[in-house]
C-alpha cells in the first residue's frame, strides 16, 4: 500500500524525522490560506499522486506570492497528470501539498528495501539526489552504496555514519545525517514498510539535512497490526477493481490486455500470462483466487474480470490441490449466470475433484471450451479472442 508524499512526512516528523513544513490543500482556497500561514517569501506548490517523476512532468511549482499560489492551485488541481510511474493514462490530481520553500545546497538519495537475495534491509545512498535513481543506477552503478542490516542488531551508528561519509554529506552535518537514517530505520522496520525513499535528501543552507520528499510503500499483509496507517490509504489512487478484490481478500492487478485470467496460486498466475503471450495473446489481469477460496469469492472474482470492458475472452486454469475443482466450477457457473457470460470462456482443470468439476461445467448449460492442458488453453482463448 502506497501513501502521499504529506503523508510520508506527516509519519516521519512523529519519529523526529526532519522534513519540510507543509500542509495538505484540496482546494485553491485551502492551499492560499496554508501559503499565508507558512509565511515564507518562496511557497512549493506539490501534486499529490501515488507516483515519481512529478517533477519532470508539471507537477511541482514554485510560487513567490499568493497569487501565483493561487494560479498553480487551479492549474494542477483535476489536471491529469503524465508521468514515466503513470504510464499513459496518468492520474489525476486531488490534493496538493504546501510548503516552505528551502535554501538547497545540496541534493541526495537515500531509501531503505528489503533485499531478496540477503533477506536483509538494505540501507541505500547515493550523492547523486534529485534524478531518475533508476537511471544512476544503471549508468553509474558505483556511485550508488549500500549497507545491509543485521536484523537482530538494526542499523548501528557506525553504518550510518559510513554512509553519510560516501555520500559526501558535509563533515560538520554528519552527526545529523546518522541521526536522520536511524530516524528512518525505526520508521520503516517499526511500520512494516516495504520501501522508503527519500528522493530528495538535501542539505539546506542553515545546516539542515531533511527530506524534501518521501516516498513509502507498505506490506499489505501487515496493514492488521497497523490500523493508523491503513486510514492513509486513498482509494481514488487505485484501480476500482483492485479495491474491489481486496474487500474479498484475493490478489488482482490490472494489466492492460483483452485476455482475463483466473488461477489460484501466484506462480500458477505468472505461467499461465506468459503462456497467453507466447501464444501472442495480452493478459487483462493477475487475479490468484487463492488456495481456499469459497464458491462466493470465485463468482465475485469472475464479476470483477467481466468489469473491465477491454476483456474479450476469460481463460480459467485451475490446478485443485488444497482449492476444489468443483469449488471453481460452481462459482465459474453461478457468477455466469448472473452477469450474462458474453465473451468466449476457456476452462482449464485439473487436480481434486478434476471429474466433478468438469460435469457441473459441462451440464451447466453454458458455452464453455475444456482445455487440456495449460498451453491448449492458452492456444484456444487467443484464438477465440484474435
Amino acid at each position: 500500500m502506497n501513501i502521499h508524499e504529506y503523508q510520508g512526512k506527516q509519519l516521519l516528523r512523529q519519529y523526529g524525522v526532519s522534513v519540510s513544513t507543509g500542509t495538505v490543500a484540496f482546494s485553491p482556497e485551502e492551499a492560499v490560506k496554508a501559503a499565508k500561514e507558512l509565511g515564507t517569501d518562496i511557497v512549493v506548490v506539490k501534486a499529490q499522486i501515488h507516483a515519481g517523476g512529478r517533477g519532470k512532468a508539471g507537477g511541482v511549482k514554485i510560487a513567490k506570492n499568493l497569487d501565483e499560489v493561487r494560479a498553480y492551485a487551479k492549474e494542477l488541481l483535476g489536471k491529469v497528470l503524465v508521468t514515466h510511474q503513470t504510464g499513459p493514462e496518468g492520474k489525476e490530481i486531488k490534493r496538493l501539498l504546501v510548503e516552505e520553500g528551502c535554501d538547497i545546497k545540496k541534493e541526495y538519495y537515500l531509501g531503505l528495501v528489503l533485499d531478496s537475495s540477503t533477506s536483509r534491509v538494505t540501507l541505500m545512498g547515493s550523492e547523486e539526489g534529485g534524478v531518475d535513481i533508476e537511471e544512476v543506477a544503471d549508468a553509474t552503478p558505483e556511485k550508488i552504496f549500500k549497507e545491509l542490516i543485521d536484523p537482530v542488531v538494526g542499523l548501528t551508528s557506525f553504518q550510518a555514519r559510513r554512509m553519510a561519509f560516501k555520500m559526501n554529506i558535509p563533515a560538520k552535518l554528519v552527526n545529523k545525517a546518522v541521526k536522520f537514517m536511524l530516524g528512518l530505520y525505526k520508521v520503516f522496520v517499526e511500520k512494516d514498510a516495504a520501501i522508503v525513499e527519500i528522493n530528495p535528501l538535501v542539505v539546506t543552507g542553515g545546516g539542515d539535512v531533511m527530506a524534501l520528499d518521501a516516498k513509502f510503500n507498505f506490506d499489505a499483509n501487515a496493514l492488521y497490526r497497523h490500523k493508523d496507517i491503513l486510514e492513509l490509504r486513498d482509494y481514488d489512487e487505485e484501480d476500482a477493481k483492485e479495491i474491489e478484490a481486496s474487500k474479498y481478500d484475493l490478489s488482482y492487478i490490472s494489466l492492460d490486455g483483452n485476455i482475463g485470467c483466473m488461477v489460484n496460486g501466484a506462480g500458477l498466475a505468472m505461467a499461465t500470462m506468459d503462456t497467453i503471450s507466447y501464444y501472442g495473446g495480452s493478459p487483462a489481469n493477475f487475479l490468484d483466487v487463492g488456495g481456499g477460496a469459497t464458491a462466493e469469492k470465485v463468482t465475485e472474482a469472475f464479476k470483477i474480470i467481466l468489469s473491465d470492458k477491454n476483456v474479450k475472452g476469460i481463460f480459467v486454469n485451475i490446478f485443485g490441490g488444497i482449492m476444489k475443482c468443483d469449488v471453481i466450477a460452481e462459482g465459474v457457473i453461478t457468477a455466469a449466470k448472473e452477469v450474462g457470460l458474453q465473451v468466449p470462456l476457456v476452462v482449464r482443470l485439473e487436480g481434486t475433484n478434476v471429474d466433478l468439476g468438469k460435469k457441473l461445467l459441462n451440464e451447466s448449460g453454458l458455452n464453455i471450451i475444456a482445455a487440456g492442458s495449460m498451453a491448449d488453453g492458452a492456444q484456444k482463448i487467443v484464438e477465440l479472442v484474435g
